[in-house]
């Protein structure tokens, strides 16, 4: 899967969890370099979800940065008056884009930091345990692992804007 994002058009978002779609969803191409795209895209759950550190809902704003060659997927979230409430990362396999959008597949692990930094939290790391990475594809589990690393080194160090550009 290659090929760039034309900004200001159209794009199918597909999150892929265990090999089925997770979600489809459209953004706006805000930029694509050839390695980093990023679109943006309204709240894509049909009802709002209480994660207990962050409410997302109807009208909240999605900027999200996908990258070809990392190991992760950042989301930073607004709610429809811009009011930034965090970052939602997804660590993912690079992101790929397919004749119908771009393709991304979530590996269970994420982190939220919140928009003051002073949260971070790495979340699901029992369900990444539970998925079958590991002895499925080792090399693939390490990465993940890395990535969550790499995310969470950069939230505490300052937060993720240097990362985002």
């Amino acid at each position: 899967m290659s090929g760039t994002l034309t900004a200001g058009g159209e794009v199918a978002v597909r999150l892929v969890k265990a090999g089925r779609t997770k979600v489809t969803y459209p953004a706006l191409v805000l930029a694509d370099d050839g390695t980093h795209a990023v679109v943006r895209a309204p709240w894509a759950g049909d009802a709002a979800r209480d994660f207990g550190f962050v409410r997302f809902e109807t009208g909240d704003v999605f900027t999200e940065h996908y990258w070809r060659d990392r190991w992760y997927a950042v989301k930073e979230v607004r709610t429809a008056d811009g009011v930034l409430k965090g970052w939602y990362c997804d660590v993912t396999r690079p992101a790929g884009i397919a004749p119908n959008g771009l393709v991304v597949e979530d590996l269970d692990l994420d982190l939220w930091v919140s928009a003051d930094g002073t949260s971070v939290l790495r979340l699901d790391e029992d369900e990444f345990a539970d998925s079958g990475l590991e002895s499925r594809d080792p090399a693939a589990a390490a990465k993940a692992r890395e990535a969550l690393d790499e995310l969470e080194t950069l939230a505490r160090a300052g937060g993720l804007e240097g990362l985002l550009g």
